[in-house]
């Protein structure tokens, strides 16, 4: 994973110069800056969720995540990320519902914390991040592609 740290200590790195600038502007603060913030602590958690949005990733990418979603009968709530309007809040306890026992224990091992920590965290990152990702409203046909795609894109997001 030698490259993927690389591109997104690189990107981090970037979105952190950004964001001094913008907070020294008196701007930011939610949001994408809010991401910004929390990439900046943690950079493992956002490789995580990378990983599981990605289309290479342990649930199918989008599509899979979606399919997980509706299976729990939170479908609503994942299209809210995707979607122009507010972003519906998510539980850890819900996502550990939609995600199930196999993807968690996996994503709680890399983050060195327990299956609940891991899901109360990817709670607060990933309604942000797949907003983001589907800046105009709408869920990529093909989903978002694999980790270097999505590295690409959140990088050209990040130097907005």
């Amino acid at each position: 994973m030698g490259l993927f740290d690389s591109v997104l200590g690189a990107v981090l790195n970037n979105a952190s110069q950004g964001s001094a600038g913008a907070a020294a502007e008196g701007t930011g603060g939610g949001g994408l800056g809010g991401l910004l913030g929390l990439a900046a602590q943690n950079p493992q958690l956002v490789q995580v969720v990378m990983s599981l949005i990605s289309n290479d990733g342990p649930v199918g990418g989008l599509p899979g995540l979606m399919a997980k979603f509706q299976q729990a009968g939170l479908g609503n709530v994942l299209s809210s990320w995707l979607s122009a309007g507010p972003n519906h809040a998510i539980s850890g306890e819900q996502l550990s519902q939609v995600l199930g026992s196999g993807p968690l224990s996996e994503i709680a091992s890399q983050l060195g914390v327990g299956p609940g920590a891991a899901a109360g965290q990817l709670a607060q990152v990933l309604p942000g991040l797949v907003d983001h990702l589907s800046p105009q409203g709408q869920a990529p046909e093909g989903g978002f592609g694999d980790a270097g795609e999505l590295l690409g894109m959140l990088g050209g997001f990040f130097q907005k």
